[in-house]
């Protein structure tokens, strides 16, 4: 009887350590970006649980092994700290890290080698309304002419100078809250309502395909914000 007793409590303690262990080993892969495609190597990921510690390849790229339900961290020089919560059914994190305001911001992700190629960020032109009281412009168009250089305002369209598509519009493309909005949006968008504003051209607007072959204006609101 002791030794079907003893057997009984040996199996338990192999079942929970088994048990414990496939929840430990639980491996996740993921891709870390900035501006939506520019792949940020070096950043450091870090599992909450275990304080493991990997770091992106030059694709973006990290795989780690975490528990169920567990948090993973996100920390590159130049971005803002993003933390991510992982579900049950998660097998891959796609997170997209959001630039410091300033060329401070642009420096350290350059200088600290998280962008590989400085022309990507030379790309892209970034007004965040952390240090800009967008409310002091009468309209989209004016805020956009006066403070990006190299755009023109044509009727509704906006032209990033350099960028021409032969046979078509020449027009940048505008996503306002991650979604594909027409030129005309920007003549009922009121500035105040405006969280930041990017343009994308060259390289940095690839991932939107023809569409955003002219460039591409990247508007996020503060109700988009909310709504996350």
């Amino acid at each position: 009887m002791d030794n079907r007793f003893f057997t009984q409590i040996i199996f338990l303690v192999f079942l929970l350590f088994a048990t414990n262990t496939q929840a430990q080993d639980r491996t996740i892969q993921g891709k870390v970006t900035t501006f939506e495609n520019i792949p940020l190597s070096g950043v450091e990921v870090q599992v909450k649980s275990t304080k493991q510690l990997v770091k992106t390849d030059t694709l973006g790229r990290f795989k780690v092994a975490c528990n169920v339900k567990d948090k993973l961290i996100f920390f590159a020089h130049g971005f803002n700290k993003q933390k991510v919560k992982l579900k049950e059914n998660t097998k891959f994190v796609a997170v997209n890290l959001h630039l410091k305001p300033g060329e401070k911001g642009k420096a350290l992700a350059i200088g600290y080698g998280h962008v590989q190629e400085e022309d990507k960020l030379s790309a892209i032109s970034s007004l965040r309304d952390d240090n800009d009281d967008f409310s002091k412009y009468t309209d989209m168009y004016e805020l956009i002419r006066g403070r990006f250089s190299g755009v023109q305002i044509i009727g509704d369209e906006v032209i990033i100078r350099g960028n021409k598509t032969l046979g078509s519009s020449n027009a940048a493309l505008i996503v306002v809250d991650g979604i594909e909005r027409d030129g005309n949006v920007l003549s009922i968008l009121p500035p105040n309502t405006v969280k930041s504003i990017d343009i994308l051209k060259d390289g940095g607007s690839a991932i939107y395909g023809s569409r955003g072959a002219n460039g591409v204006v990247l508007i996020e609101t503060k109700r988009g914000d909310e709504n996350e």
